[in-house]
Formats: C-alpha cells, structure tokens, sequence
C-alpha cells in the first residue's frame, strides 16, 4: 500500500504545476488547479527551508503535512467510503476515532516520502472532464523505478472547496483496498477491534494478534484487489 500513498503525498506537495481544470461556481475558494499550485508551493517551499531538521523529527514532519494538507484532504469522506455499510452501524464516537485513526495510518508510514521527491517524477496530463462538475479527475503518470505509473486523483466540492479523497494506482483504488481489508476485519472481529488496532498502531505499539485479522493496508503489496 506504501505504493499507493506516495504518489498522494507527491502530487499535494511536490509540484509546482497539479491540475488542469475549471471549477464550479459554487465552490468556494479557488478552484482545484489552483488550490493545489497553492499547497504544492507552499510545502515545497517549508522542506526547502527546513529539510535537514524535518528528516530528523518525524512529528516536525508530520505537523508540517497536517498543517499544509490536511485541511485539502476529505477525511470524513474518505473514511466513510473506506467503512463502507459499517459506517451506518458505527455510533459517533467510533466515526471520529476512525477518522483519525485512519487519517494518521496514511501519514505515520509515508511522511518521509515528502522528503524523497525528485522533481521530475510526476507528468499531468492533459484534463478531461466537465468544468462545471463537482467532482474531478487529474490524471498523472508517476515515474517509479524506470516504470511509467499511471495514477488518478479523485477530487470533489465540498462546501469548504475542493478536496482530495481517493488515489487510483494502475486501476486499483487505495479507498476501495481498504475497504476490502477492513471489512472482512470488521466482519470477524468488530468494528472497535479495527480501531483499537489503528489507534494501537498509531501510538507506535505492536497489532494485537489475531491469526484472521488481515494485514494492515501499509504492509500490503501494491498489487492487491480492486
């Protein structure tokens, strides 16, 4: 899964020039070309001022990308579609854990990937779709060990402007794999296990065994299910 998580982080803050397209009127704030000039300029500029300090101190790092990505990430959306019919049965409390817990999963293992970013890794294509829609796609290509990746970001309007939800590496979709994953542990074991888990993972101690419980979506290969 590490695959899938890293050309994220590239794309949100590595590149100077992200996405083609218009966007709807009723978005507010600016539109997703220019909501991610924004944020790429920005991060980029805040590891060039600080790299060395920031591969020395993981939460220097990971504040860094909390306060620079987070607000143009949709967490609740995205851990909604991940949860899929078990987001209904979840009480309040368990959707924000999730949420968080699910959000900081995607980040404890991958910050450093902001730091290892080369330049010329990430081709935009050229944009297809309606520009007065209210979601989006930016197509890519990401160059991974002489290979030619394609990858799609999924973009939506939210009433706070445009956010990114979802990653799709070579057709395989990062939220429709962790979905796959957490539902069949939430079928076995229970959504709190699933939790407790990434909150266990999270605070940096070791998974509860568990022989039917599935390996955790950042040790997964990138060829998984779609």
């Amino acid at each position: 899964m590490r695959a899938l998580v890293y050309p994220l982080l590239l794309l949100l803050g590595a590149f100077p020039v992200l996405v083609s397209g218009a966007t709807a009127n009723a978005t507010p704030g600016p539109g997703p070309q220019q909501l991610m000039e924004q944020v790429s300029r920005d991060m980029q500029q805040a590891i060039d001022a600080d790299r060395e300090a920031l591969s020395k101190d993981p939460a220097k790092l990971r504040a860094l990308i909390d306060r620079l990505l987070l607000p143009h990430f949709d967490t609740d959306y995205a851990a909604r579609m991940v949860l899929g019919l078990h987001w209904r049965n979840a009480s309040e409390s368990q959707r924000k854990r999730f949420i968080e817990a699910f959000y900081q999963s995607l980040m404890k293992d991958y910050g450093d990937a902001m730091l290892q970013f080369k330049r010329d890794q990430l081709k935009i294509l050229p944009f297809r779709g309606d520009p007065a829609a209210s979601t989006a796609t930016v197509r890519t290509e990401v160059m991974r060990d002489g290979k030619v990746v394609p990858v799609n970001f999924s973009l939506r309007s939210t009433p706070g402007g445009w956010k990114v939800w979802d990653v799709t590496i070579e057709g395989i979709s990062y939220a429709r794999n962790f979905r796959n994953d957490f539902s069949t542990e939430v079928n076995q074991q229970g959504l709190e296990h699933l939790i407790q888990r990434l909150e266990a993972q999270n605070a940096g101690a070791a998974p509860s065994p568990a022989s039917a419980t599935p390996s955790a979506p950042a040790q997964k290969p990138a060829a998984g299910s779609g």
